[in-house]
C-alpha cells in the first residue's frame, strides 16, 4: 500500500471543473459546489445528458454574487438569494427539494441561452437532501444538486491509463471529479475505502457509473462516443461503466493542492 507521502491531492475542482488552490469540505461536499440548479417550468432538475449546451454556461462566485457567462451572450451578475421566494424543485429520486428561486434575470438569461424555459435555483440552507441510506456512512449524511453523493475522486494516474487506451486523450473535465490524486497506480482509488486528507476523513463508498456527460466536450457541447466506448472495454460492472468513485465526508474541514492523502482503512 503506498505511503502517506507519495499520495497527494494534485487538483481540487469546484464550480463546474474549476481548479481552486483550496476549499472548505462541508457535509453536503466542496462549499458552494453544487448548490444551484437549472430547472425547467414543472421544478424538474436539468441536466447535460439531455442540454449539452449546459456545458457551456461559465458560472463564477464571488462576494455572495453569481455571474453567468457564455458565448453569444452579455454577462449576467446577480446577487445570491440565500432568502426569498421558495419552489420544490426534483431531482432524481428526490422531490420536494425546498430551493430559492434566483430571480427573473437569472431566468430569463438561463432561457435565452438554452433556448426553452428554464430558471435557476439554490438549495435552501435549512433544508437537507439526504445520501441513499444504501450508502451513507451516518443518517446525517447529505448532498446538494450532485447526482448522489457529496464529493468525487479521481486519481490522474486512471485517467492516464485510459487516455493510453484511446486514440485522442480527453481531459479530466469530462469526468467532473471534486478532487483529483495523484502518487498511486491507475484506479487504486477502486480500493479505498477510508482516507485523510489535511485534516478531513473522508468514506468511499461507490464507484461511479458513468452516464453520457463524459462524452460531452465541455468546451464545445459536442458530443460522439468516447471515452465511454472505451471504458465499456476493461472497466464495465453489472452493464454500467465506471470510472472514479464517490465519496462522502465523515468530518469537515479545510483542504488544499498538495495535501498528503491517508489511507486508514
Amino acid at each position: 500500500m503506498p505511503t502517506l507521502s507519495t499520495i497527494s491531492i494534485y487538483h481540487v475542482k469546484s464550480m463546474r471543473g474549476f481548479d481552486v488552490n483550496s476549499a472548505s469540505v462541508e457535509r453536503m461536499g466542496l462549499e458552494n459546489d453544487r448548490r444551484f440548479m437549472a430547472v425547467d417550468p414543472d421544478g424538474m432538475f436539468l441536466t447535460q445528458r439531455d442540454h449539452a449546451r449546459m456545458a457551456l454556461i461559465t458560472p463564477t462566485l464571488k462576494d455572495e454574487m453569481l455571474n453567468l457567462s457564455a458565448a453569444g451572450m452579455d454577462d449576467l451578475t446577480v446577487p445570491i438569494r440565500r432568502l426569498g421566494k421558495r419552489i420544490s424543485v426534483e431531482i432524481w429520486q428526490s422531490s420536494g427539494v425546498e430551493s430559492v428561486d434566483q430571480g427573473d434575470l437569472a431566468a430569463e438569461w438561463l432561457s435565452a441561452f438554452l433556448k426553452m424555459p428554464a430558471r435557476l435555483v439554490r438549495m435552501a440552507d435549512d433544508y437537507q437532501r439526504k445520501v441513499s441510506a444504501d450508502y451513507a456512512v451516518s443518517p446525517e449524511d447529505q448532498v446538494g444538486f450532485a447526482d448522489g453523493f457529496p464529493i468525487l475522486i479521481v486519481s490522474q494516474e486512471s485517467l492516464d491509463d485510459l487516455n493510453r487506451r484511446m486514440e485522442k486523450p480527453i481531459p479530466m473535465n469530462r469526468f467532473r471529479p471534486n478532487l483529483v490524486v495523484r502518487g498511486c497506480e491507475p484506479f487504486a482509488e477502486d480500493g479505498w475505502r477510508r482516507i485523510r486528507v489535511g485534516e478531513v476523513e473522508m468514506a468511499l463508498v461507490k464507484p461511479c457509473a458513468r452516464c453520457n456527460v463524459p462524452t460531452i466536450d465541455q468546451d464545445s457541447a459536442e458530443s460522439g462516443k468516447e471515452p465511454n466506448t472505451t471504458l465499456a472495454k476493461f472497466r464495465k460492472i453489472d452493464g454500467k461503466v465506471m470510472f472514479g468513485m464517490n465519496v462522502i465526508p465523515i468530518t469537515v474541514g479545510h483542504i488544499q493542492v498538495g495535501d498528503s492523502v491517508e489511507i486508514i482503512g
